[in-house]
Parts: C-alpha cells; sequence; structure tokens
C-alpha cells in the first residue's frame, strides 16, 4: 500500500474511532468524528449498514492498525513476522504493539514533542530529533531502552515542539520526558495496559493466521 496523502480524518470516520490523526484540531473538539459523527464516508444519516464478516471484521482492524501507528503492509508484515517469534497468539499481539511503539516516531509523539505522529515522522525525517547525542533520519529505528531522544539544540521546529508540548496530558509511564528541555527517556519497554491504542490485536494475529 502506497502512502496515505487524503483527508486523514475519513479515515477515523471510515474505522468508527479516533485514530488520533490529527493534533490540535482534535484536542479543540473539532475533529471529524465530533462534527460528523460515526457514520463512514459516503453515507447518508440512516442508512442501512451491512453487517461484515469475520474476515472484514479482522482485516479493518489490521488497516486500522497500520493507519494509527502510520506504517505500510511490507512494513507491516515485518513487525508481524518479528513478533511472532516470541511465541503464543496472546504474546504475538502484545509484542506486536510494544514494537510498534518502540519506533522513533511514535516515541517522539508518545513523549509530547509533537502534535501527531506523522509530525513525529517529519521532525524524525528532516534530521531535526537525535538518538543518544546523535542525529537519526529514520522513523521506523527501534528505540533501544536507556535512549535519550531529544531535538537539536539549533532547530528551527523547537517553538513547534514545544507548542505541542501543551497538548498532551501525560506522558506513557514506560517514558520519562523533560519538556523544558525537549528531551526524553525510554526507560522499559511499554505492557500492553500502558498502550492506549484502540486496537484488539487478536483479532489482526487472526487476520494472518488465515492468510
Amino acid at each position: 500500500m502506497g502512502r496515505y496523502t487524503g483527508p486523514v480524518e475519513r479515515l477515523s470516520r471510515r474505522e468508527g474511532i479516533d485514530l488520533m490523526l490529527k493534533g490540535e484540531r482534535r484536542a479543540n473538539g473539532k475533529g471529524a468524528l465530533e462534527r460528523r459523527g460515526m457514520m463512514p464516508p459516503g453515507k447518508s444519516p440512516g442508512a442501512r449498514v451491512s453487517r461484515p464478516s469475520v474476515y472484514a471484521t479482522q482485516l479493518r482492524e489490521k488497516q486500522r492498525c497500520k493507519f494509527h501507528y502510520g506504517v505500510r503492509e511490507r512494513q507491516f508484515r515485518r513487525y508481524m513476522a518479528a513478533a511472532a517469534r516470541h511465541g503464543g497468539d496472546a504474546i504475538t499481539g502484545e509484542r506486536l504493539l510494544a514494537l510498534l511503539e518502540m519506533r522513533l516516531d511514535n516515541v517522539v509523539y508518545r513523549l509530547g514533542l509533537a502534535s501527531t505522529r506523522a509530525q513525529a515522522r517529519q521532525f524524525v525525517g528532516h534530521g531535526h530529533v537525535l538518538v543518544d547525542g546523535r542525529r537519526c533520519d529514520i522513523a521506523s529505528r527501534h528505540v533501544a531502552v536507556g535512549s535519550a531522544v531529544t531535538l537539536a539544540a539549533s532547530s528551527p521546529i523547537r517553538p513547534v515542539a514545544t507548542e505541542a508540548t501543551a497538548l498532551i496530558a501525560r506522558v506513557a509511564p514506560w517514558l520519562q520526558a523533560d519538556h523544558d528541555e525537549l528531551a526524553g527517556w525510554v526507560l522499559r519497554e511499554p505492557t500492553r495496559v500502558e498502550i492506549d491504542a484502540p486496537i484488539n490485536e487478536a483479532l489482526i494475529i487472526e487476520f494472518y493466521s488465515r492468510v
């Protein structure tokens, strides 16, 4: 699947949940779900919605996870393969989400240094993010436990990042952030209860077990 370049709130409406693809607009209660409700794009109010099949439900959950973290199909399959090596469906699902959470773009977002994952990915791609003091422009990089993630001191996006820190209610417990210095640290890998992604990972494991 190529990179999606259309209106991102359409994706949230299609999935029927908030995929957290908007930052300040969502925080101010002006997201598409608040304004237009849960009706999918192209459906008029009161239109009959057919009950999806089991396969369709599993497929939608997989797509939902991909959109949520901003990864493509080939990348997602690699994460699935890596997670499956740990064995056990429950462990595989939890490991899959943990691997996605430890991506550099997601860590920048979870630290509150960007208002959306897309913005975090742009910060990384443009070379504004340092990992343990070294510039890194690979958004999919796995951030190791104990690593420090900071914004370059001379980066022109620091004012934007400072504004983003005001939008985050709290930093995930597996991270530590210093918003004054626009820096953060990965304390440990996240557990499932600490990942607030609106994902049912069991359906994703079921989807890949049948294809």
